[in-house]
């Protein structure tokens, strides 16, 4: 009889909902836990009024995801709104797992260039995702293909809004696992304290894996990056 671990949260970054992690999931249930993946507020494409919506939004609705003791796993700019959730319900969180991202600081925007005129960011061509840093390592034709077809343009107001954080997070008191794949650990080491990015990360007690492939670990090396997940949320 398979025994139940622990309850995990998966959280999407931009573009993507809960059908993004379903490769991850299905490996995690199989260990024995209980998986919620989440379409954050504003990625659901027939939602009315969802480019409207708040990165406080998101995180109310990951509060609301998480009512017992729960493994948060986030992944590239679902940071935010998963940083955020720790810091309003810390209770609810046993463990932060961040893949290939990491907590912002209080009052960080994620884009401060945007037009107030911009409603919605598009998911980007493939060079310029790349040239921003976001590397498609792993990826075969046919998983761009899937990811161009179902990704839902981001609502600017979650890009050009500073993160609403207390002054001293909470979530800095949260068991933290940093997953590090386009961006090495050594590398993120070498930038705390220097980069406005990673300037939370002397404030937590976080344990740093490196796993060897693009942005995307969840479609390019799901099961290795499933029991990432399984080992840090037995811990």
């Amino acid at each position: 009889m398979i025994r139940l671990m622990a309850h995990i949260l998966l959280i999407p970054g931009f573009w993507l909902g809960a059908w993004a992690w379903d490769a991850v999931a299905g490996r995690l249930r199989d260990h024995g836990h209980e998986v919620t993946a989440l379409t954050l507020p504003g990625l659901d494409p027939d939602a009315p009024h969802r480019l409207d919506t708040t990165v406080a939004e998101q995180a109310a609705a990951i509060v609301a995801a998480a009512p017992v003791p729960t493994v948060l796993v986030s992944h590239s700019g679902g940071a935010a709104p998963a940083y955020l959730a720790s810091d309003i319900a810390p209770q609810n969180f046993s463990h932060a797992i961040y893949v290939d991202s990491g907590p912002l600081p209080p009052g960080f925007v994620l884009d401060p260039d945007l037009s107030p005129d911009t409603r919605e960011l598009p998911l980007p061509d493939w060079p310029e995702l790349e040239a921003a840093g976001n590397s498609l390592a792993g990826l075969d034709e046919l998983t761009l293909q899937r990811f161009r077809s179902r990704a839902v343009s981001q609502p600017a107001t979650i890009a050009r809004t500073p993160l609403p954080l207390s002054d001293s997070p909470a979530g800095r008191t949260i068991p933290t696992t940093l997953i590090c794949c386009s961006f090495p650990a050594e590398q993120i080491h070498a930038l705390t304290g220097t980069a406005p990015i990673f300037s939370e990360l002397p404030h937590l007690d976080a344990t740093f894996i490196d796993l060897h492939t693009g942005h995307w670990p969840m479609w390019s090396r799901p099961t290795e990056l499933a029991e990432l997940i399984h080992t840090a949320a037995k811990q």
